[in-house]
């Protein structure tokens, strides 16, 4: 069976980006319920699909966090990876459909775990705010949180992938993608077709579809007054091309095909090649003694 890829409520799990997209495992109220309940299914995952990779915010409710860790570690088990980048929710719910694509592909659990931390760099995430005050997870400047204050005042932020913050006006823009891309929209209880109608054509995105918003959306933004939005790479074989074109390598720790320098299963990184061997260590620690013998 494919790699699961699960997330932690049913407004991560977007509609199919094509044919090929597979479901997401969706752990609801996964905090809530009684742990035997939510260890059992978490092991029935494991036993089925053999790897479980699960996305998961930063803004998700620590209770969340929490139960997902004493998961893992009460099954003892390096098949599970717990997967938080710094995406805002739309972003990372993009994330989790485009790791849903490849999963269908002919890639090894290690590899598919590690391509979020490779294809986080093509996704341009952010959202029209009506006030920064409560924003803290993007640098605001004082004058920007003054202006904030005006009657009227409307704020285009860029999270990712590098932080920007420009108050509308005709003139503004934000940087967006060199790259084509698709766009998808999450407007909450703001009304302004800024996104729609100057921010994507300057992006000269591709294809452009709206969804809910997020649950936690307003609470990653500090308000419930925005539209959010987020250009991805929609085509899985520009995924799949940018995924197998990287080095693989084997996690010295528990085996499994990995790219980058980290396995997001076991969390193990390459040791350190430069570090001087054991038989020279002891050599050193013999002659740094009285008499040139070891300690015994």
């Amino acid at each position: 069976m494919p790699t699961a890829i699960a997330v932690t409520s049913a407004d991560m799990a977007l509609p199919p980006q094509d044919e090929r997209t597979l479901p997401a495992v969706v752990l609801r109220d996964i905090d809530r319920r009684p742990l035997e309940q939510a260890l059992a299914e978490m092991q029935a995952l494991v036993e089925h699909h053999g790897h479980v990779i699960v996305v998961c915010s930063q803004a998700a409710p620590t209770a969340v966090q929490r139960r997902l860790h004493t998961l893992r570690s009460l099954m003892e088990s390096d098949r599970i990876a717990l997967f938080r980048p710094d995406l805002p929710p739309l972003g990372l719910a993009v994330l989790a459909r485009q790791l849903r694509q490849l999963a269908s592909c002919d890639i090894s659990p290690g590899v598919l775990a590690s391509a979020g931390r490779l294809l986080v760099h093509y996704i341009h995430a952010g959202a029209l705010l009506n006030s920064v005050t409560r924003l803290d997870r993007v640098p605001v400047g004082l004058k920007s949180h003054a202006k904030s204050w005006v009657p009227g005042s409307q704020f285009g932020v860029l999270a990712h992938p590098e932080p920007q913050l420009v108050r509308i006006t005709p003139e503004a823009a934000l940087p967006g993608p060199e790259f084509g891309t698709w766009m998808l929209v999450a407007k909450g209880q703001l009304q302004s077709d800024w996104v729609t109608a100057t921010l994507a054509p300057s992006w000269k995105v591709q294809g452009l579809r709206e969804i809910p918003l997020p649950s936690e959306s307003p609470g990653w933004w500090g308000t419930g007054k925005l539209i959010e939005f987020c250009s991805y790479l929609p085509d899985l074989s520009v995924l799949y091309q940018l995924v197998t074109s990287v080095r693989r390598s084997s996690c010295h720790w528990c085996g499994i095909d990995v790219i980058g320098d980290r396995c997001v299963f076991c969390s193990a990184t390459p040791p350190v090649h430069d570090s001087p061997p054991l038989r020279q260590l002891e050599n050193r620690t013999a002659v740094g003694t009285p008499g040139g013998r070891r300690p015994g």
